[in-house]
């Protein structure tokens, strides 16, 4: 949401009609009607949380499983929405786990990656957010090394990523927010929103039968 609170913004995520929303750079302000939230506990910048999860059901929140992500259980799924180190993050205290000068970011990332991998459920997971990453393709927020990593863990919670092909705003480039889901679930639909005007990003969309296949 890029900690704004743009004319639109409520009618952008209730036309997307979701069960579960991820948001990430969160006003303090935000309020959804006919949904539950979870923030993260740690602000990123003056009234602006790193992550939200919102469901229209109740949830039960779970400790943050890193700094810039927050997390919560939701009819049984574990839901996590995270940000990820993008390529001039900086460093600590956020980011730290810096290797030498030509993997910086991807050092970075892999330190990130370990405490989520660390904290999240090997089944029964929706992860998503902005994690700064292509999946494929030319990079641009992020790094290759940084991108190797990611690709690494999404293996390793067993998640496969139906955003992973859908285009990023800038032309020729691709989404580097995503959502993934367990690879037993069937993708029904995918779709970007267009959030001009009211973030730098904009939303996606995965429509899914849960434990399908």
């Amino acid at each position: 949401m890029a900690g704004r609170l743009a004319p639109g913004w409520r009618d952008l995520l209730l036309d997307g009609d979701c069960d579960v929303w991820l948001l990430t750079e969160v006003n303090l302000d935000v309020e959804l009607p006919g949904y539950a939230m979870h923030r993260g506990s740690e602000l990123m910048a003056p009234r602006r949380h790193w992550a939200a999860v919102l469901s229209r059901v109740p949830l039960t929140p779970l400790s943050d499983p890193h700094v810039a992500s927050a997390a919560a259980v939701v009819d049984g799924v574990t839901y996590c929405s995270t940000i990820l180190p993008w390529r001039s993050s900086g460093g600590e205290p956020t980011w730290p786990g810096a290797e030498p000068p030509r993997n910086l970011h991807a050092g970075r990332t892999r330190h990130a990656l370990a405490m989520l991998l660390a904290a999240l459920p090997r089944r029964e997971l929706v992860w998503g957010g902005d994690w700064n990453h292509a999946l494929s393709g030319r990079e641009y927020a992020g790094t290759k090394g940084g991108r190797k990593h990611l690709l690494g863990a999404v293996d390793e919670l067993g998640l496969q990523v139906p955003t992973a092909s859908l285009p990023h705003r800038i032309e020729g480039l691709l989404s580097i927010d995503h959502v993934a889901v367990p690879g037993s679930w069937a993708v029904a639909r995918t779709e970007r929103l267009d959030a001009s005007g009211l973030s730098d990003h904009d939303g996606y969309v995965v429509d899914v039968e849960r434990g399908a296949l």
